[in-house]
């Protein structure tokens, strides 16, 4: 593959301590600073930090300490919780379930976001779950011949500094709810927020107590209370694709039974099958104990009124003709759930007019699944939102850190949504030549040639940096830099809006 044009994500800051400890008396060697021009020339480092990378790193503590209100308990949720948390800040997670749980199966977690919850110790919680696929296949529809490969092991760990997973969603929810626990954060089920008061700020259970903080995150998902009040009460923002997915598990035990389907466990690996309006996303997870599978289709269907009954056999319908060895597993479902598939328009804004009330994660940017990228948003997000709070040295620059927050993730998520509606186009097109050409671009994958672009996002490698190796962290210390001026008070931005 051509070397990208993207900087190495190496973090030389974070390094220096630990080689000069180790090799002081060649000290005049020891590279001390971040290279500021764009370069992969210290990539052959990342190695140095295998040993360290799941462990905690201590990031930079809240100057100012706030009382923090998290709505929902979910991924982004307990993930915005856990990066607050661990800056010193005094937070509050209220869930609406009586008891924590996640629905759905399995989920990926990319480099971009594995690095985030490696630094904030979450490897202990994780690792006895993960599946680290050596690679992704893209497997034409008719006959599962590779027409795309992208190597993830060990290439997204040496380019990236953090693996690629994939995991049982329950297993990643009960590792961030436990990491939370560690880091003090009081995690309240059965307190449905009924009613927000932006400018207290504070929140209304459904059993009348209310609980009141410096700031609140509403991570209340797709159907936000929130983001209605930000918006002014009209909230349309979320709309169908005309797509949706049936997600479902299947049995490994019968799968090894099979020589048609065995394969598919031989090594850890993605492989998703592509054709007109349709894909099936398949991959292992539970440590290699389940084989999870995620089939999208058209369907403009009113999902009020969606069965059970009979979903197994309309489910099947969809991928008739499909290749053979890919329907034979998909026999082998027992039971299935189907998703509509939605995204959102850009918002106007995720702040309330107060400044004390702020949205993330679903409630902000949902998308749809295609670039594996909607629990990483939220991670990132958490990431973000925590690093800008730390830099303020006054409550009253608690709008500056907002402001900064917004801008920086808005900008990012709206590009990932359409990165991820592009794939939805990429991946569906009928046969022809547009197939033909998609597929002709992506040869070299598999042929192990090297390439320079590619109709495959997760190795076209503009792409590929852009999307994993971006530091949610880092980015807003910049942004906020290029606001405020490196090294100064947050005294200058006493305004809020950064002028």
């Amino acid at each position: 593959m051509a070397p990208s044009l993207e900087a190495s994500v190496f973090d030389a800051d974070a390094d220096k301590k630990d080689r000069n400890d180790s090799d002081t008396r060649a000290g005049r060697h020891v590279i001390t600073d971040s290279p500021t021009h764009p370069t992969r020339s210290l990539q052959f480092l990342n190695s140095l930090k295998g040993k360290k990378e799941s462990k905690a790193v201590p990031p930079r503590p809240a100057q100012v300490k706030l009382r923090i209100i998290v709505v929902g308990a979910g991924l982004g949720g307990l993930a915005c919780a856990i990066a607050l948390a661990r800056r010193g800040h005094e937070v509050v997670v209220l869930e609406q379930a009586t008891e924590l749980g996640e629905v759905g199966a399995g989920i990926q977690i990319p480099s971009n976001s594995a690095r985030l919850l490696q630094s904030w110790g979450l490897g202990p919680f994780l690792d006895p779950y993960v599946v680290e696929p050596n690679g992704m296949t893209f497997r034409r529809w008719e006959d599962g011949n590779p027409i795309g490969y992208t190597k993830l092991v060990p290439d997204f760990r040496q380019n990236f500094g953090a693996p690629y997973y994939v995991v049982h969603r329950a297993h990643f929810h009960m590792a961030l709810y436990k990491r939370a626990l560690e880091l003090g954060v009081d995690v309240k089920v059965a307190s449905r927020v009924e009613q927000y008061d932006l400018d207290a700020p504070s929140v209304e259970l459904q059993s009348g107590e209310v609980f009141s903080a410096d700031l609140i995150v509403a991570a209340d998902g797709i159907k936000s209370k929130a983001r209605k009040l930000l918006l002014g009460g009209v909230d349309n923002v979320v709309k169908p694709t005309g797509f949706a997915a049936y997600r479902a598990t299947v049995d490994v035990e019968k799968m090894k039974a099979d020589p048609d389907t065995a394969w598919l466990l031989e090594k850890p690996s993605l492989n998703i099958w592509i054709g007109e309006d349709r894909h099936v996303m398949s991959y292992t997870i539970a440590a290699g104990k389940s084989f999870n599978m995620v089939l999208s289709h058209v369907d403009t269907s009113d999902f009020t009124t969606w069965k059970a009954a009979g979903a197994i056999d309309e489910m099947r319908r969809e991928f008739v003709g499909w290749d053979p060895k890919l329907t034979k597993v998909i026999g082998m479902i027992d039971s299935t759930l189907k998703w509509p598939l939605l995204s959102a328009s850009p918002l106007k804004t995720w702040i309330a007019p107060s400044n004390k009330v702020v949205i993330m994660g679903d409630a902000a940017h949902a998308m749809v699944p295609y670039m594996s990228q909607g629990a990483a948003m939220a991670v990132e997000d958490g990431a973000a939102l925590a690093a800008v709070l730390s830099l303020i040295d006054t409550p009253e620059h608690v709008p500056s850190a907002l402001k900064v927050y917004e801008m920086e993730m808005m900008k990012r998520s709206g590009q990932m949504q359409q990165a991820s509606l592009l794939n939805g186009k990429l991946w569906h097109f009928p046969d022809g030549e547009e197939q033909r050409l998609r597929d002709e671009s992506m040869r070299p994958e598999v042929e192990g040639r090297s390439f320079s672009w590619s109709a495959n996002q997760w190795s076209d490698p503009v792409t590929q940096w852009w999307a994993y190796g971006y530091d949610a962290e880092k980015e807003v210390e910049k942004s906020w830099a290029g606001l405020y001026g490196l090294g100064k008070s947050t005294s200058t931005a006493g305004n809020g809006l950064g002028i």
